[in-house]
């Protein structure tokens, strides 16, 4: 095929990096890089929804009111006002994407067992200090999520890619609701334990989605860290949605080429300014409004 051929003319790869499924300039690796940045939400948004699942078993085992058990919502929501604009700021310009999304990950799955420690003892400040955390990294974990999307994807392609991020982070709430009563009858059942001890249990047996996500962010940075290795290899600007030339395209200059790539770092170290928000278009506010 004359894609295969431009690809090879541009670097010879050996062993699992010459097959469709380990190359990173094509669809197929793409796809499998898909399945992991899907699931870098699932358990966060399955555990978002944990105390709606179990508002019964919360309300009974805990003591707590309905101003108590609306709480839990509360504080992990508001603090995402700013937070979730701060996550950003510090995706693109301190951690990465990829740390950053390990570290976004593991907020929330530190929170989530905070969460169901607090919940074993009875300790509902504990239980709001952890939802706290649980959204700091939950929002901004969405962001980072976005972004690899988009770094990963050409245009053509994300709208099918965020559609179905999107299916996998509403399956993990649907998950949520279905398994989480059954979950907590049979830690209980199991353990012989009640109440809040049997409620905790519950909790921190939710926590293994939060620790498959996480899982699945070290991933994203070991195929992110050697798709740009194989691509600078190339000699070009390190982008991951880098489809194969068609036959028919020219090629561009050594010149031109060295010109793309200065622009392109240049993009990079540029500074970025709070200020900066009063110049997005138009377009970008009403989207907000719309949101």
């Amino acid at each position: 095929m004359e894609d295969e051929e431009v690809i090879n003319r541009n670097i010879n790869l050996t062993g699992c990096g010459a097959s469709w499924a380990c190359d990173p300039r094509r669809r197929p690796h793409r796809y499998i890089v898909l399945f992991f940045i899907c699931f870098l939400s699932f358990g966060s948004y399955f555990c978002y929804d944990n105390p709606s699942a179990l508002q019964d078993v919360f309300i009974n085992s805990l003591d707590m009111t309905k101003v108590e058990f609306m709480n839990l919502y509360a504080f992990y929501s508001w603090p995402n006002v700013i937070l979730s604009f701060v996550g950003g700021f510090l995706i693109d310009r301190v951690f990465g994407i990829p740390w950053g999304s390990i570290i976004f990950s593991m907020f929330v799955l530190i929170g989530q067992i905070i969460f169901g420690i607090g919940a074993y003892f009875k300790n509902i400040p504990a239980m709001y200090f952890s939802r706290l955390i649980f959204g700091i990294g939950g929002e901004s974990l969405a962001v980072a999520q976005n972004t690899y999307s988009t770094e990963w994807f050409p245009p053509n392609e994300l709208n099918l890619v965020f559609g179905l991020q999107l299916s996998m982070s509403r399956i993990g709430s649907t998950v949520n609701m279905v398994t989480m009563q059954p979950l907590n009858r049979a830690v209980g059942k199991h353990f012989n334990i009640h109440a809040n001890k049997q409620l905790g249990a519950s909790l921190l047996t939710a926590s293994v989605t939060c620790l498959f996500s996480t899982i699945c962010a070290v991933i994203m940075l070991f195929f992110t860290k050697r798709a740009k290795r194989i691509l600078s290899s190339c000699g070009k600007p390190h982008s991951l949605n880098t489809q194969p030339m068609e036959s028919n395209t020219l090629e561009i200059s050594n010149h031109e080429e060295e010109q793309l790539l200065t622009k392109k770092i240049e993009d990079q170290n540029k500074k970025i300014s709070p200020m900066d928000v009063i110049h997005f278009p138009g377009a970008i506010w009403l989207i907000c409004i719309i949101c």
